[in-house]
This record gives structure tokens, sequence and C-alpha cells, in this order.
């Protein structure tokens, strides 16, 4: 068909608008300044004014501290530094076998240095280290007082490994014998132990001294026993007393509950003996059993 003839053009007009075209907006502003877009000088203000009140008491609670804290300072260095609280007297209490002297002298503090600057810690600490001392403890007494408190081990036997120590009650040996200087004067002496199983094992051998020290306190109950110097233990722990005066061997064997019936049945055997034949034993064995008693007596005159 012949589309002119209907009176058509031949070509189709394009609309003035059409959805698909973008326009930009009419009467569409430019954007300002960087100083018109900054808040204005009165809401500046007020809002450092808010921050400011925000953090009123916070600068309060610091400027407090700082305070207190140089106060504190200040009043620590008066105190440390003053001659105020110098010490004038280092009182030593509790001490027997040592002298005051002698405790003063291993102190890390003497006259004159500061009663608060002074480290009772460290004090203490140097007391502990003398041989004789089992506690210290150490406190001030204001203004210029310093007090050193202590207990020193009590020796109740000598014990030898290698060479002859005190040994307190619970077994342990705190220092070396000096016998010319009077240490474990009328004390018994513990023989038979090596230094060695003693250093390996410290804890088992101090309670093998304790088991012989109740065996010799059990001894000690019967006044007409013999007194004991030295009390012997092998290797399997059977325990020998040699008499304070004479020597003479006395075997009781392991050390166990059986010992006070073998030194029963040394009493029954001992009153039999004279006086003369008492001289002259040099050994007792009550280690067969419980029952039996051998006597070997000195044959020399």
């Amino acid at each position: 068909m012949d589309r002119s003839r209907r009176g058509g053009s031949s070509e189709r007009t394009v609309p003035a608008e059409s959805r698909l075209t973008v326009r930009g907006k009419k009467n569409r502003k430019r954007p300002g300044s960087v100083w018109s877009r900054l808040p204005r000088p009165k809401t500046i203000v007020d809002a450092c004014g808010r921050a400011v009140r925000r953090s009123l008491p916070a600068l309060a609670a610091t400027a407090g501290i700082t305070v207190i804290g140089a106060g504190l300072w200040a009043g620590y260095r008066f105190v440390t530094t003053s001659e105020r609280f110098a010490i004038t007297s280092i009182e030593v209490h509790g001490e027997t076998h040592l002298t005051d002297d002698q405790i003063r002298a291993s102190l890390p503090v003497k006259l004159g240095d500061n009663v608060f600057a002074t480290n009772l810690g460290k004090v203490a600490a140097a007391t502990r280290a003398l041989p004789w001392i089992a506690s210290a403890e150490v406190h001030r007494v204001l203004p210029h007082t310093l007090v050193v408190e202590v207990r020193e081990h009590a020796p109740v036997a000598i014990v030898e490994l290698g060479e002859l120590y005190l040994v307190d009650a619970a077994g342990h040996p705190f220092k070396r014998a000096q016998l010319e200087a009077g240490d474990g004067a009328d004390l018994p002496v513990i023989t038979g132990l090596e230094r060695a199983v003693y250093e390996a094992a410290p804890g088992p051998t101090a309670a093998t001294i304790v088991a012989a020290l109740g065996a010799l306190a059990t001894w000690r109950a019967e006044p007409d026993r013999p007194e004991i110097g030295e009390l012997h233990l092998d290797a399997h722990h059977a325990l020998t007393l040699r008499t304070y005066e004479h020597a003479t061997a006395i075997q009781l064997g392991q050390l166990g509950p059986e010992l006070p019936a073998r030194m029963r049945t040394f009493d029954a055997a001992w009153a039999e003996l004279s006086e003369p034949e008492r001289l002259r034993a040099r050994a007792i064995h009550v280690d067969a059993r419980i029952d039996q008693v051998t006597v070997a007596l000195n044959t020399k005159d």
C-alpha cells in the first residue's frame, strides 16, 4: 500500500520532549564557599562552653590527685631524710649464744641511718643468715629505735657428717660445731652417717637422727642406766650406744618399736653384773634376740 496517498509524511517527527531525555533542573543553586558552611561563632562558643563544663569534674579530680601526690611525696622525702628520725638505738632481744654486738655487726643498718628508709625485710634476712638464728623479726619504735627479735636454734646433739655439726630437735644440722669455743658441751654425738647420703636425702636423714634422739630419750627415762656419750648408726640404721665414761658399746639393733623391750633386757643383765664386771664390759649385745644378752668382757688387767 502506498502510504503517501494517505497524506502522511514518510518521515516521523521527533517529539519535543522524550521520557529518555535527562535535563538539569532549572534555578539550581551553585555550592557556596567553605567559610559559608562553617557553624556560626555563637554556636562554636556554646559548644566549647558545654565541653568545658563536662570536663570540669575530671579536671578537678586530676588537680586534687596531683596535689595529694605532691603532698605525699613531700612527706615521704621529709620522714626519710630528716635527722629527727635518725636511728639512735638498735635493740636485740632473745639472743643466748650470740651477743648483741655480734648480731648488730651483721645488720645492713647502722646508727644514724633513717628509721623509715631502713628496709626491715633486708635486716631480718641478714639476721636469719647467722648460723645460730632460727627466726628473726624487725620492727620500728618511733621516733628513732630499731628492735630486732630473734629466736636461736636449741642444739640437742652433735652429728658427724665429715665434720662435726650442731643439730636441732628436728634433726637438721644448723652450724659447724666449734668445740674449742664451747659448742656442744655435754651433748651426745651421733656418728655413722655419711655426708653424701645426707646431701642426697636430707629429709630422711633428719628423720633418722630424730628417731635416734627419741631412742636416747627413752634410754634416759631410766635413771639407773649409764650415761651415753655417743649414738652410732650403721648403714642399716642399727643403733649402738656408747657409755660416756668407759665407752662400753651397747648394741640395741635397728631403730624401731622393739627398742624399749631390748632396753629392759639390758636392765636385767646390767643389774646382775658386779661393779668390776661393769668396768670390764667392752660390749653388750642385745641385738640378736629381745630376751638374750651377750656380754663381752675386757680380758686385760
